[in-house]
């Protein structure tokens, strides 16, 4: 049975004199929580309001020569100098933006050689389990890793989805390095209304991309994909998680020209029309043109 305590987390398109941080959408002002995806529709800020429980790490490291490896390896060594020490050890939730994503072939891929330089920076407790996270490629040019770390003062509950390969077991086809990310993570258990953080989520089966080409199949095979995730959501805590109780969902998608479809499949899906912000991003993987990720509260 849950305790009386309050919930520690909430998010919201207004910010106020508790917020974490505020994501502000569609622009590359120098602000280091600003998203430079372009807003298609929707709010243009999400703001993480916080009490003391959660503290967010800003990490803006630049890239010289194009080389995202090295950059993605010294922004996760400043991460982790400054949250390992701290009262807030715990990487809950981490976003990853970065230009020209899918640039380059085969392993010179720089998604690939961003996490190989994650991989390479990070320590033993960041794989046990790792964060729920998102990798995303921003507008503009290459030359800016940007790095958001929701902390904690206590772990979260690592969520997997039965209907995918876990990220990092995914096989060599993918990378020299397999992508160091769960599905998902529930927050705030003990408290009278959990939250469930849900990882980039895609038009994957297994490890295997599904319906290249066709954006509305992609679209639907994501949902379907985040229902049982949060579904899974239930089975660890007992409490459900209804696509209802969405506070904020941030759709990126690939081609700008895709956003009525996406408009129309999602306003049939149960979910709040005023909590979804669209953005233009590439998805980490070139084949597929839509990801999706968001935070659902426990009815």
């Amino acid at each position: 049975m849950n305790s009386p305590i309050p919930p520690r987390l909430r998010v919201t398109a207004d910010t106020g004199t508790d917020a974490l941080v505020a994501f502000i959408f569609g622009t590359a002002a120098a602000v280091p929580s600003a998203v430079d995806c372009g807003l298609l529709a929707g709010p243009p800020v999400e703001a993480w309001c916080g009490n003391g429980h959660y503290l967010v790490r800003l990490i803006e490291q630049p890239e010289t020569g194009g080389d995202i490896e090295t950059a993605t390896a010294q922004a996760y060594a400043r991460l982790l100098a400054e949250v390992r020490p701290s009262t807030h050890p715990y990487l809950i939730r981490i976003w990853n933006y970065f230009a020209a994503i899918n640039e380059g072939e085969g392993d010179q891929e720089r998604y690939r050689r961003f996490c190989v330089g994650r991989a390479g920076a990070v320590d033993g407790m960041f794989n046990q389990p790792p964060p729920a996270a998102t990798a995303i490629g921003s507008d503009g040019l290459p030359g800016r890793l940007q790095v958001v770390a929701l902390c904690s003062k206590t772990p979260a509950i690592a969520l997997e989805n039965p209907r995918q390969t876990p990220a990092w077991r995914y096989p060599r086809e993918h990378g020299p390095v397999s992508p160091g990310f769960s599905r998902g993570a529930v927050l705030d258990a003990d408290t009278v209304k959990p939250r469930l953080l849900a990882s980039g989520t895609a038009s994957i089966v297994g490890h295997v991309s599904q319906h290249v080409g066709d954006f509305a199949a992609q679209l639907r095979e994501s949902l379907d994909n985040l229902a049982t995730l949060l579904d899974q959501g239930h089975q660890a805590t007992g409490r459900e998680f209804p696509l209802a109780q969405c506070e904020a969902l941030r759709v990126y998608l690939r081609h700008p020209a895709d956003l009525a479809a996406a408009q129309a499949i999602l306003a049939t899906a149960g979910l709040p029309g005023e909590r979804i912000s669209y953005l233009r991003g590439d998805v980490c993987r070139r084949d597929l043109d839509v990801e999706l990720e968001g935070v659902f509260v426990a009815a």
